[in-house]
């Protein structure tokens, strides 16, 4: 990205540059105007170097709440009334001077997204930006001394070498062959968005423009989207169907270490027209979007690259010396602009493009920020070009090989006021770095001049050879002198005494013999010439009839002409009006696009979102479900329980009414047996049965009467328990089919149970718990019942188990009861025992039963639980 010299001639090694050698890079200010006269301004300009930022209504900048102002000072600042001359004459001008004159330069506008910067370096029709106004000063200053197309060409390597004329009109002829598309020069043949960009009056040329040297231009447009180099200018072929993505480039290192985009095309351009046709080509390929923030808003950083290549001329001022080629180059650089993703409201592929944006500004700033650090504090840290490919593009230039200035454009609206400040922060940072000063190119050392007398030579040598008519130099001496010649010739004039009479009449007769020839040759040319004048005669009486005939035509012309002329100028106006409405159709299209693009963003976000929904509604369906089968189980499982507390209370009140049946019952017996006349011997004391042997099956106990006879011998209550684990659920109770003959035995009650002999599997189905009842008389003569619990679990196979928990072990021991006895107060008076009647027995019996125990007389129940895991 420098000068080179193409050839052999060795490579000179730029001299050790001290502080004096160096100068800061130049950081200009733009402030934009307002968009409204309603909107609150947040910057003012102080003077031509420095402006003032102060913060909006609402906006706190220090902890005490207190409104802070700042001041920034730059090279110049232009206000909002600039116009694009003053800015092209104050910074771009020096640039492009220097180009002309071998040396670089980069130009790069930055700032906040809708700040200006596009139409600063690009400008808009009727106000050309720096673009637009450094290729017409670079044509208008080397217009007259440029080379013949392709006789400067690009090697590909960033370098240039010169071809011999052969060469180049080879490739001309190739090009001319293959048909392609040559750009006019005429400004009325341009695109009417781009037509009125400079106007005449401002054109500017370059002073001090080397005359005996031979310049060419090459172009280059790139674009750094999302950290990936793409060439705008690149050939695409077209393909509705499968259209080709674009290639991205890649950066590498010439031979003299500058860094440059490889494959790159580089266009050669003979006018600015045709230059800036070229960049509005490849500007319509730029990745532009549509934000909250700015209607055409860059996504990519652009670099417009105008490359010079000059060559000496030799001493004669006629051919191109090819061993002493220098190239140089300006870079304009149009940054995209910072964004915060919440104001510009991006979502998807915009979130990305403004991360990558903001991070290689980032980059720009650190490697800025070492760079200041190095010079100031004299260390020496590593300036992390690689990490952006725009810093790695341009590293050359800040160390040494070119001029660096910066226009930073700002919008004093108040919602801008956070980035602006990060921005003048940045710029205030970067003014303060320096950048080593170019080497000049060496002078060949030749007469200077040499261009101007080889074209006033050429020009001499056309201009004689139009006056004789033919490529031969005669004039009219030479033409005499021929004439002369053709003459015969005079003899010898020596007198050899004074008696000669032979060479004097010798003489007289050669000089009239010539003297006849000559008055032979003068009637000749009389007749000759009297000839040639009739003839002019009849020549000028044809010319003049003709020229009359001539006349008459022109004036037809003339008519016709003026018919062409208001056709012409009826074309013209078509064809603008043509292109404006194409231009209309190209912003529609691209307008359009953008659409298009949000159209499918949005799409896609609708799907996903559709998705989403999608997999809520499914999600809340199976939740539904759930709950429903969760609300479908509390409302068993409750239906269940008040059923089992219903059968409670009502086999509660059952037993009550039991309770009192059989004490009526009793009573009533007692009274109806003491009304008999006879009375009868009392019972024999019941003794506790025999237990059975244990090998035998225990069987169940005798169902529950009624309504028992009052006719049997001490009945013995039966015993009621409620099981303590019965927890609402429905049981099944599980009795073995032999029974224990032990009328005076119940087995506990359970609530809500399915008494069955065998459990099967349709019984298993409807009961969540599970109990075995077994009744044995143990050793010691109590009668034990073992209540083995359990859960029932449904299978993995669908079928039921049960799983064992706990057993349960009720004892229940029989004892006599003791005859009361009474003392006589008959007989001897002695105290003398008499044994109690029938009726006295009865009705001990009952005032027991009445003084409420649930028991039978003489009954003691122990109730032992054993619990273990089965």
């Amino acid at each position: 990205m420098t000068k080179q010299t193409k050839g052999k001639t060795p490579r000179r090694l730029p001299p050790k540059k001290t502080a004096s050698q160096k100068d800061p890079v130049g950081v200009y200010c733009r402030v934009r105007p307002l968009g409204g006269e309603d909107e609150e301004c947040c910057i003012e300009v102080i003077s031509s170097n420095t402006i003032q930022l102060h913060a909006p209504e609402g906006f706190k900048t220090s902890r005490n709440g207190e409104y802070k102002e700042t001041q920034y000072s730059f090279k110049k600042v232009f206000g909002v009334s600039v116009s694009q001359i003053e800015l092209f004459e104050s910074v771009a001008k020096p640039l492009v001077d220097d180009l002309i004159h071998g040396r670089n330069g980069l130009l790069f506008t930055y700032g906040v997204t809708g700040s200006g910067k596009t139409f600063t370096m690009t400008g808009s029709p009727g106000l050309g930006g720096l673009l637009p106004r450094s290729l017409d000063m670079l044509f208008n200053s080397i217009g007259d001394f440029q080379a013949k197309r392709y006789v400067f060409k690009s090697d590909d390597r960033n370098g240039i070498e010169v071809q011999n004329d052969v060469d180049a009109l080879l490739d001309r002829q190739r090009r001319d062959n293959a048909c392609l598309p040559k750009l006019s020069s005429s400004r009325q043949k341009l695109d009417p968005e781009i037509a009125d960009m400079i106007k005449m009056a401002e054109a500017c040329k370059a002073d001090d423009v080397d005359e005996d040297s031979s310049y060419s231009v090459f172009v280059s447009y790139i674009e750094i989207y999302n950290n990936y180099i793409y060439d705008l200018l690149e050939e695409n072929t077209e393909d509705a169907i499968r259209p080709k993505p674009p290639q991205s480039r890649i950066l590498r290192e010439d031979q003299n270490h500058n860094m440059y985009v490889a494959g790159c095309m580089e266009v050669e351009v003979k006018s600015a027209e045709e230059a800036f046709q070229v960049f509005w080509k490849g500007q319509k390929k730029r990745k532009v979007a549509n934000t909250r923030l700015n209607r055409e808003s860059s996504r990519s950083h652009s670099v417009f690259t105008i490359k010079l290549a000059q060559a000496p001329l030799d001493a004669d001022g006629d051919t191109i010396l090819p061993n002493q080629v220098t190239v140089s180059q300006l870079c304009l650089v149009d940054l995209a602009g910072s964004e915060r993703t919440g104001r510009t409201g991006a979502e998807g592929t915009r979130i990305r493009e403004a991360g990558n944006i903001n991070q290689s500004l980032l980059t720009l700033r650190t490697c800025i920020e070492i760079l200041r650090e190095n010079q100031m504090c004299g260390t020496n840290r590593m300036v992390p070009y690689r990490d952006s490919k725009v810093t790695h593009l341009f590293k050359n230039y800040f160390d040494g090989e070119g001029k660096v200035k910066m226009i930073v454009c700002v919008n004093p609206k108040a919602g801008d006021y956070e980035e602006t400040l990060l921005v003048m922060r940045f710029a205030e940072m970067t003014q303060e770095v320096e950048v080593a000063r170019p080497i000049d190119r060496p002078i060949c050392g030749f007469t200077p001049g040499r261009r101007h007398r080889n074209q006033a030579f050429k020009d001499e040598l056309s201009r004689k050879l139009e006056e004789r008519g033919g490529p031969m130099d005669i004039d009219i001496p030479s033409v005499l002198n021929l004439a002369m010649h053709s003459l015969p010739p005079i003899p010898s004039t020596e007198v050899a005494d004074a008696h000669d009479d032979i060479t004097l009449p010798r003489l007289i007769e050669a000089l009239q013999n010539r003297h006849r020839i000559r008055q032979t040759m003068l009637e000749d040319y009389n007749k000759s010439a009297s000839t040639m004048m009739s003839l002019l005669q009849q020549l000028d009486g044809n010319i003049n009839s003709k020229e009359n005939y001539i006349q008459e035509q022109n004036n037809k012309l003339l008519e016709k002409d003026k018919h062409i002329q208001n056709n012409k100028a009826e074309i013209d106006r078509l064809e603008k009006k043509a292109k404006m409405l194409e231009h209309k159709i190209d912003i529609l299209q691209k307008t359009a696009q953008v659409y298009e693009d949000d159209k499918r963003s949005l799409q896609q976000e609708l799907e996903t979102r559709e998705q989403r929904l999608q997999r809520e509604q499914s999600e809340k369906r199976r939740m539904e479900q759930r709950m429903q089968g969760a609300v479908t189980d509390t409302q068993h499982k409750w239906e269940k329980e008040c059923e089992r507390r219903v059968n409670a209370m009502q086999q509660e009140m059952q037993n009550k009414l039991w309770v009192k049946d059989e004490k009526l019952k009793q009573l009533k017996a007692i009274v109806t047996e003491g009304k008999t006349p006879s009375r009868p011997e009392p019972p024999p004391r019941r003794t506790q049965p025999k237990p059975p042997p244990k090998e035998e099956p225990v069987p169940l106990p005798a169902k529950r009467s009624a309504s028992p006879s009052p006719t049997t011998s001490t009945p013995v209550r039966p015993l009621h328990r409620r099981s303590r684990s019965a927890g609402g659920e429905k049981w099944v109770d599980h009795k073995p089919s032999s029974s224990l003959d032990l009328g005076t035995v119940m087995q506990p009650i359970i609530p809500n149970a399915i008494k069955v002999s065998t459990p099967n599997e349709k019984v298993l189905s409807k009961c969540d718990r599970y109990v075995l009842t077994h009744q044995e008389i143990a050793s010691d003569g109590e009668v034990k019942t073992q209540l083995i619990k359990g859960d029932v679990m449904k299978t993995r196979g669908g079928g039921q188990a049960v799983q064992f928990t706990d057993i349960e072990t009720l004892k229940q021991q029989l004892t006599t009861i003791e005859c009361r006895k009474r003392k006589s107060s008959e007989g001897e008076g002695g105290d003398q025992e008499v044994a109690l009647t029938d009726v006295e027995k009865r009705c001990a019996v009952a005032m027991e039963m009445r003084a409420g125990s649930t028991m039978g007389p003489g009954v003691e129940h122990h109730c032992v639980t054993k619990r273990r895991k089965p």
